[in-house]
């Protein structure tokens, strides 16, 4: 598995005379770990989120963006000491998505005439394919490359060239596991992506999304914005089995308590003006949910 660190982080939006957001942020997520990002609007919590995933829409001025990996984490991939520490900063966000970071959008996008199934499993063999080209030697990519201008790569001996790593068969019932899990009725599989879903239904297909990607690291941002009472139990079952069952590192960006209810953090974040400014356990959650965050204001001020 693999560990984020955000390393005095600083970023403004991309354009002459952009708005600086994020002023110095630090911030580790380790394996297995649930994190709680919570601070009021234009804190710089969104912002966060889509840095780590590579928006082009911020510019990033100083710090890093690590992703550590511990040891040889995919199948049928041999690491090199200097493939297991990666800077984010460095790739773009198809290859960052290759190395195992999600991000759940707060608002996903509708897909008319692309089905969740199709969708779905065109990601997960994209990412595996973006993968090994990242984890490929020198040597092997000149091979690759080579066999290309060839005409090798669409060998009719190889079978069609869109039939990818994962079959349509094997990804059936990779997907028929995960939509049990979390609750969901497989005709969904066959809609269109999002299109007429409920708020609650988009925020569960995003959940699923990672369930079937399997991230290393998943950025939820404010997933539980607009779900009634089951939705939201529904999705944070989902959260839950990242973590219990794949070991995902989880950064859950959120302004309410509630889902914190149903998915315990490990730590819980205070971001106020781009920054970090406090830390703690579960319990730091409930008080802000009874007190605002107009005392962890205060309290950084009086100490600065």
């Amino acid at each position: 598995m693999a560990t984020l660190q955000l390393n005095n982080l600083h970023a403004k939006v991309a354009e002459d005379g952009g708005e600086q957001i994020l002023n110095g942020v630090d911030l580790e997520v380790e394996p297995g770990e649930i994190h709680a990002l919570m601070g009021p609007n234009g804190s710089g919590k969104s912002t966060t989120a889509k840095i780590i995933a590579g928006h082009p829409a911020y510019e990033v001025t100083e710090g890093e963006v690590l992703l550590q990996f511990e040891g040889d984490e995919f199948e049928g991939i041999e690491f090199d000491e200097d493939q297991k520490t990666w800077n984010l900063l460095d790739l773009e966000p198809n290859e960052r998505a290759a190395l195992g970071v999600f991000l759940g959008f707060q608002y996903p996008a509708e897909i008319e005439g692309v089905t969740m199934s199709n969708f779905l499993r065109t990601a997960l063999n994209a990412k595996i394919e973006e993968r090994e080209e990242l984890f490929e030697d020198e040597e092997d990519a000149d091979e690759d490359e080579e066999e290309e201008e060839a005409g090798y790569e669409n060998s009719p001996m190889e079978g069609p060239a869109d039939e990818g790593e994962v079959d349509v068969a094997e990804f059936q019932q990779i997907l028929s596991e995960k939509m049990e899990q979390l609750d969901m009725d497989e005709k969904f599989a066959r809609r269109y992506l999002n299109a007429g879903f409920s708020g609650g239904e988009k925020k569960q297909n995003e959940v699923l999304q990672a369930a079937i990607l399997e991230p290393e690291i998943a950025v939820l941002d404010e997933i539980d914005s607009g779900l009634d009472i089951d939705r939201l139990q529904d999705v944070s079952d989902g959260i839950n089995a990242l973590r219990d069952e794949q070991g995902t590192g989880i950064l859950q960006i959120t302004h309410y308590q509630r889902i914190l209810d149903y998915v315990e953090p490990d730590h819980v974040h205070v971001m106020l003006d781009g920054e970090i400014a406090k830390s703690g356990g579960a319990e730091l959650a409930e008080k802000l949910e009874d007190e605002g965050y107009d005392w962890v204001r205060e309290q950084v001020y009086e100490t600065a």
